[in-house]
């Protein structure tokens, strides 16, 4: 659970450091980078000791994998509060087949 809840602060962090400069497109690239880079160094701070500690009941495959469906559902509810766009059907439907994808690797064959 430890994992889980760092991967979601992390990702939190990086998701505005990705997007959130999307709703101030009138600022300068640079200060936009500046600003992402002290944003992401955050979300390293969250990342690396994420990884490091589900790797002792994790393989690293299935830590990307969790960090990526984290990505999407943060990404989701990002997306939808902090820009004011919509979710549509389709990503919806899209997501769901990366939660199959998640049970395919997860499931022990």
């Amino acid at each position: 659970m430890q994992t889980i809840a760092l991967l979601t602060v992390s990702n939190i962090f990086m998701t505005f450091a990705w997007y959130g400069h999307l709703k101030y497109r009138q600022s300068p690239l640079f200060k936009v980078i500046l600003i992402s880079w002290f944003i992401a160094f955050a979300e390293y701070c969250f990342q690396v000791p994420a990884n490091r500690i589900g790797s002792y009941q994790f393989t690293a495959v299935q830590l990307k994998t969790i960090q990526e469906v984290i990505t999407l559902t943060v990404f989701s509810v990002f997306s939808v509060l902090y820009l004011g766009e919509e979710m549509r059907w389709n990503y919806l439907v899209g997501f769901a087949l990366i939660v199959t994808a998640v049970f395919v690797i997860f499931k022990k064959w």
